[in-house]
């Protein structure tokens, strides 16, 4: 008896991948999945079983929202059980923050989620959309011993499989937009997909659980030598912040000149949650290291380890989602959930 064809849904939520260009310089415009489908007509030959679904009207992926999140999210919950894999088509700008999203919100997958794009719209000669739409979904549909080989949500961008919340756009230019500074690649292709099984996150939960709530109301502030204290002062005015996320030089050092110190004990001591990742894309904070870096420890700022800062903003708005105090922010902060952190 034959077996039964995996069964995968495709999301479509916008992005270049499905766009195409209005004239006089009208800019990209999103359009429906009809458009895909007639220039990638090998999605009717590959053996899965395709199902199109729509989670809202196709946007730019500038305008995505933790609403937007919430909603793939919900679709993948929902459909869990039933479905063997998910492909969501993104745009590649905020494709960084929604993968790390959908790490934080769906924890406990056992079903492949992965999201993909292109830098070129389908319908221009030389996209790289086929292949990576193609690709996508074979990742998607990929078992081992019954079960999929994929259990977490990852992005597939020309030729490499990465960790979703381990990936930063670097390029606008080139096909390979992708990078994983503080992780191997899950898998690449060739002439078939070779997948680093040893670098596969598998669930730490029973089942799956959903955490559809975000609280946005996180600053990023980039260091840079002579940054004014008054900047401090200023952002200290705002009763609105919740979270502080400092990217700081190096191991995790910073101005140590009183200004920044003082107001980020002004932050603590509202219950504002402080943490640091570092401006450098590879390698992890050791911010004990120097004198700068010591006195941010003592503190209490949180050490963000080699968190991407994409993952670093999501998580926070993750966890000031769920906790009810600065403890707890704390708590699930410390907690590597979906892999987004490296164990040494």
């Amino acid at each position: 008896m034959p077996s039964k064809r995996p069964l995968i849904h495709l999301m479509y939520t916008g992005g270049t991948i499905g766009s195409v260009e209005l004239p006089k310089g009208g800019g990209l415009h999103p359009i429906n999945f009809e458009h895909l489908h007639q220039h990638i007509p090998e999605l009717g030959r590959l053996d899965v079983e395709i199902e199109v679904v729509s989670v809202g009207e196709p946007k730019d992926s500038s305008d995505m929202r933790p609403a937007d999140w919430a909603g793939m999210a919900r679709h993948i919950f929902d459909n869990h059980g039933s479905v063997d894999g998910f492909v969501v088509l993104h745009g590649t700008d905020t494709m960084a923050y929604t993968a790390a999203a959908l790490s934080f919100m769906l924890q406990g997958l056992r079903k492949p989620v992965v999201l993909t794009g292109s830098q070129l719209p389908i319908g221009k000669i030389r996209t790289d959309g086929k292949e990576n739409v193609l690709s996508a979904i074979e990742v998607a549909a990929t078992r081992h011993e019954g079960q999929p080989l994929l259990q977490e949500v990852a992005v597939y961008f020309e030729y490499k499989l990465f960790r979703g919340n381990r990936i930063r756009k670097y390029s606008t230019e080139h096909f390979h937009a992708y990078v994983s500074p503080n992780y191997s690649v899950l898998a690449e292709a060739g002439v078939d997909i070779q997948f680093n099984a040893w670098a596969l996150w598998r669930p730490k939960t029973e089942e799956l659980r959903f955490f559809p709530e975000m609280e946005a109301a996180v600053l990023p502030l980039r260091l840079f030598p002579g940054i004014p204290s008054a900047i401090y002062e200023q952002l200290g005015l705002s009763q609105s912040v919740r979270a502080v996320v400092l990217e700081t030089f190096g191991f995790g050092n910073a101005p140590f000149d009183g200004g920044l110190m003082r107001q980020i004990e002004r932050w603590l001591q509202a219950g504002v949650f402080v943490m640091q990742i570092s401006q450098c894309w590879h390698g992890s904070l050791s911010p004990g290291k120097y004198k700068a870096g010591k006195a941010m420890q003592d503190l209490g700022v949180f050490n963000g380890r080699d968190l991407s800062f994409e993952a670093a903003m999501v998580k926070c708005m993750h966890a000031l989602g769920q906790a009810t105090n600065l403890s707890g922010v704390h708590s699930i902060m410390d907690k590597n959930l979906s892999g987004e952190y490296t164990e040494y």
